[in-house]
């Protein structure tokens, strides 16, 4: 089982693109309302687009919707001076480009990872989050490795990097795709499946009761990054120039640490 100093190390950040992009204190707010040239769907507001939920990135609590993409980028909204709002799409929208082509939203925040066939279709912000891949299995299970999963039953999210990892690496085992983590996590929970193979962080939310452990894990040089359509360069800039301002004061790091210190 992974140790907390080991949890929070997997879950590093990625800084220096975001440095890149560094501007001075006050000046980094843009215009606001009809007059930001951003190409909103609804001028005077950050609409986003995020499958829900998919702890601890986005989720809702308390009847309100949180998390660590949700708050970054509430924050990057803030300092452009929009509100925000949030629109609930499926992964497949959202990874495959539909969500922000067809006006859904203006941008994704889902743990979209940024991926050479993604970027076809979409245009990514800096990247704000470095992950890994990792398997889970109920407490005192025979499996504790992908070596293990031959004749098992392993589940994954449609449309992911783990996905594709899986049906890569587990050799002989039979893979099973759920539309979100919110499916795959009650399959494992009712025996349908013997393993889950996805990003650590939210596997590792799986775990605090003490009932599943994170038996391995894989370097898939895999980062998160917000996303937007193609052709939207001057969202995209505003967003990457956000980013490097809350890294600088200090935000980024805080929010971070609230979801990922432990």
């Amino acid at each position: 089982m992974l140790t907390k100093a080991r949890r929070t190390a997997l879950a590093a950040v990625t800084l220096g693109a975001l440095a890149l992009t560094a501007c001075g204190g006050d000046d980094s707010s843009s215009e606001s309302g009809a007059n930001s040239g951003l190409g909103l769907v609804s001028e005077g507001t950050l609409t986003v687009c995020s499958e829900i939920p998919y702890v601890p990135f986005e989720y809702v609590e308390d009847g309100e919707y949180t998390g660590f993409d949700i708050d970054l980028i509430r924050e990057v909204a803030t300092g452009m001076g929009l509100e925000m709002e949030i629109q609930q799409q499926g992964f497949e929208a959202i990874q495959g480009g539909t969500a922000v082509t067809a006006g859904m939203c203006d941008l994704s925040a889902s743990a979209v990872t940024i991926t050479p066939e993604r970027a076809d279709k979409l245009l990514f912000s800096d990247p704000y989050y470095d992950s890994l891949q990792t398997l889970m299995v109920p407490k005192g299970s025979d499996i504790q490795g992908i070596e293990d999963l031959a004749g098992k039953r392993v589940g994954v999210q449609q449309s992911t990097t783990g996905a594709a990892y899986a049906q890569e690496n587990a050799q002989d085992a039979e893979i099973v795709e759920y539309p979100g983590d919110g499916e795959l996590f009650q399959a494992i929970q009712g025996g349908s499946i013997d393993a889950i193979l996805q990003d650590i962080a939210v596997n590792t939310s799986h775990t605090k009761d003490g009932d599943f452990d994170i038996v391995e894990e894989y370097e898939t040089d895999e980062s998160y990054g917000f996303a937007t359509k193609k052709d939207n360069t001057a969202l995209i800039e505003e967003v990457n120039t956000q980013l490097a301002e809350l890294r600088n004061n200090g935000k980024y790091t805080e929010i971070y640490d609230k979801y990922f210190a432990e």
